[in-house]
């Protein structure tokens, strides 16, 4: 079944992501390959952050779960040798413990020199919040100092946004594009809820003309390609909340679709 949205799918937002980030970086890559070719290349590139996974990764109710709850722990009556009572934990719980997580993107290089022309970024949970934010903040900050442009592709709506002198527009997806010639200044995609995700521009070097990057189509084939369909439950609500009036517009859509 395709997306059932005309954008993007709220319901992505959440444990799926992870797999949704490694699928759409593949077709942003490839998307872009065929077009810039022979004298760019598009490649998927990786690093490992060392992180404790988001709330919201690690599985919707887990996100949802009150920070103080009430725990019965049954005494199996236990005592050490030697008949001294030592007092038993009340309570055993899994920690949350960092982990090694690997975050993809793409790299748009010059095929003789391998100079890094555009890094493209699709942003996951633990770049946007947590303890993986500040690690990204600095990546992110080395990248708009140097001579490369940057795409930053932003389709979770919560975390922090990339930083801005004056307030952005009250939607829930974006795009940014930090060309090398122009910073600071800043070209903007806000994207509503109800809106297709954008056909956006891609530099190249400045004696070239941008390629460009259709997001809704990259997205709709892999929501086709790896059955999102099957993988998500539209019956129940996102796991990240939706306002009442975004909500509403969900019902409508998933009733259309035959999802309600």
């Amino acid at each position: 079944m395709p997306n059932p949205f005309p954008g993007m799918d709220p319901y992505l937002e959440g444990p799926l992501w992870g797999v949704v980030h490694s699928n759409l970086i593949q077709m942003i890559a490839a998307q872009l390959a065929v077009q810039i070719r022979p004298k760019y290349l598009a490649l998927t590139n990786e690093r490992v952050t060392v992180t404790v996974p988001d709330a919201i990764e690690l599985g919707g109710t887990r996100s949802r779960l009150p920070d103080v709850g009430v725990f019965q722990r049954t005494n199996d009556g236990t005592q050490p040798a030697g008949g001294t009572a030592v007092a038993a934990a009340p309570l055993e719980m899994d920690g949350a413990m960092p982990e090694s997580m690997t975050q993809t993107f793409v790299e748009i290089r010059h095929v003789e020199s391998k100079r890094l022309v555009t890094a493209i970024e699709l942003l996951s949970p633990t770049n946007k919040r947590g303890d993986g934010l500040e690690e990204f903040r600095a990546k992110r900050r080395e990248m708009l100092a140097s001579d490369a442009n940057l795409l930053e592709i932003d389709l979770l709506r919560i975390g922090e946004r990339f930083p801005m002198r004056g307030p952005l527009p009250s939607v829930p997806y974006f795009v940014f594009l930090s060309r090398v010639r122009r910073r600071p200044r800043v070209e903007v995609w806000p994207i509503a809820l109800d809106q297709q995700l954008p056909i956006v521009s891609v530099p190249l070097l400045p004696e070239d003309s941008d390629a460009q990057l259709d997001l809704q189509a990259a997205l709709n084939a892999a929501y086709e390609l790896y059955s999102y369909d099957l993988a998500t439950d539209h019956s129940d609500v996102p796991t990240v909340p939706l306002d009442p009036a975004q909500s509403e517009w969900v019902e409508q859509r998933l009733h259309v679709a035959g999802l309600r």
